[in-house]
C-alpha cells in the first residue's frame, strides 16, 4: 500500500465507531523498591513509590480505539462497588463514554493489582468473579447492545471468561450484528472459545488455539501441518471469514479464505507483553471495518502489538508512530 494510501486509510480511522462488548476491568500498578526480605515469610518488601490505576480488559481496547481516531463505544458489567466508581472515573478522565455499562449489585468489578519493584512485576493480585450474568443482568446488557448497535460501523467481543459474555449472549449479539450488516471481530478465550460462530474476524493466540480446540500441536515453525490443521478445524467449527492468530515471538498468521499469510515479528525491546493484544484487535477491527485484506490487517497489527510491547504497563498504541513506521515498512 503506497504512502498517501496508508495516510489516507489512517485518516479514515477517524470516521469509525467502534462496539466493544465484554469484561471490563481496571489495571491497577504499585510501584516501589525491594530491598530486604520479611522476616515473616520469604517474600520481599516493597516500599511503595507510586501507585497508578488504569483501564484494562475491554476498556483497555476502548483506549486504543480512540488513540487510533475512531470512536469506542463500550457495552459491559461492573459492579455497583469502589471498582465500579474507580472504572467510571477513570472513562470520564479518558474522555470515553459509559452509557453502555450496566452496574450490578449482584458482582464485583474486576480489579487486577500489579507489584512492581526494579523494573520487574513481582506479584498480581485479582478481585473478580467469574460466574456468568444473571438473567437480569443479561437483559440489561442486551439492551444496552441494541441501543449501541445502529451506531457501530464494528463490534469487537472482548472475552476475558469473567462471566459477561456466554454463549446465549454471543449467539444473539453476532445475529443481531450479521442483521444490519456489521462486521464482528473476536479476542476469544477458553470458555466460549467455540460460540463465535459466523463471526467476520476470529484472533486467538497459540495457547487459546490449543485449548480452544482441546488439540496439541507444535509450534508452527516446527511443525506447520498440525498448527494449519488446527485452523482448518477453527474454519470448519466457525466459519469466520478471517482467523488471525498471534504467534509471539513468531510474528503472527492469517487466513482469509485459501489465502495463508505468515509474518515474523519485528525485532524490539521487550518491556511487557501485556495489552499486546487488545492492540492488536483493535487494530484488526479498524482495518475490517474499512474492507481491508486479511494479509494487510495482519501486517499492522502485528506491528502495533510490537510496538506496545516496548512499554511497561497496559498502554495504547500511538497513532502517528504506527503510521510512521508502517510507511517505513512499506506495508502491502
Amino acid at each position: 500500500m503506497p504512502v498517501d494510501s496508508l495516510t489516507t486509510l489512517f485518516d479514515n480511522f477517524n470516521n469509525l465507531r467502534v462496539l466493544i462488548i465484554g469484561d471490563v476491568m481496571v489495571d491497577a500498578y504499585v510501584w516501589g523498591r525491594a530491598t530486604r526480605l520479611s522476616p515473616e515469610a520469604p517474600v520481599p518488601v516493597v516500599h511503595v513509590a507510586r501507585t497508578e490505576n488504569r483501564l484494562g480488559g475491554a476498556a483497555n481496547v476502548a483506549l486504543n480505539v480512540q488513540a487510533l481516531g475512531a470512536t469506542p463505544l463500550l457495552c459491559a458489567v461492573i459492579g455497583a462497588d469502589a471498582g465500579g466508581d474507580q472504572l467510571l472515573q477513570l472513562l470520564h478522565e479518558q474522555q470515553l463514554a459509559s452509557e453502555g455499562l450496566i452496574r450490578s449489585a449482584h458482582r464485583p468489578t474486576t480489579v487486577k493489582q500489579r507489584i512492581l519493584a526494579h523494573g520487574q512485576q513481582l506479584l498480581r493480585i485479582d478481585s473478580e468473579v467469574e460466574t456468568d450474568l444473571n438473567d437480569d443482568e443479561s437483559t440489561q446488557l442486551l439492551a444496552a447492545y441494541d441501543d449501541l448497535l445502529d451506531r457501530a460501523d464494528v463490534v469487537v467481543f472482548e472475552d476475558y471468561d469473567k462471566g459477561v459474555l456466554n454463549e446465549a449472549i454471543i449467539t444473539e449479539c453476532i445475529a443481531r450484528a450479521r442483521q444490519r450488516n456489521i462486521p464482528t471481530v473476536v479476542d476469544p478465550k477458553k470458555k466460549n472459545f467455540l460460540a463465535y460462530r459466523h463471526c467476520t474476524l476470529f484472533k486467538p493466540n497459540l495457547k487459546e488455539l490449543r485449548e480452544g480446540l482441546k488439540l496439541e500441536f507444535g509450534e508452527p515453525t516446527t511443525d506447520r501441518p498440525g498448527f494449519e490443521a488446527a485452523v482448518a478445524r477453527l474454519r470448519e467449527e466457525l466459519t469466520p471469514k478471517t482467523v488471525l492468530v498471534t504467534l509471539s515471538e513468531h510474528g503472527v498468521f492469517a487466513q482469509q479464505e485459501e489465502q495463508k499469510t505468515y509474518l515474523p515479528a519485528h525485532l524490539r525491546t521487550i518491556s511487557d507483553v501485556s495489552g499486546a493484544g487488545d492492540t492488536v484487535i483493535s487494530i484488526a477491527a479498524l482495518c475490517v471495518a474499512l474492507g481491508q485484506p486479511a494479509a494487510f490487517t495482519a501486517a499492522l497489527a502485528n506491528l502495533g502489538g510490537g510496538l506496545v510491547c516496548e512499554q511497561v504497563g497496559v498502554v495504547p498504541v500511538e497513532k502517528q508512530r504506527l503510521l510512521k513506521e508502517a510507511q517505513e515498512a512499506r506495508l502491502l
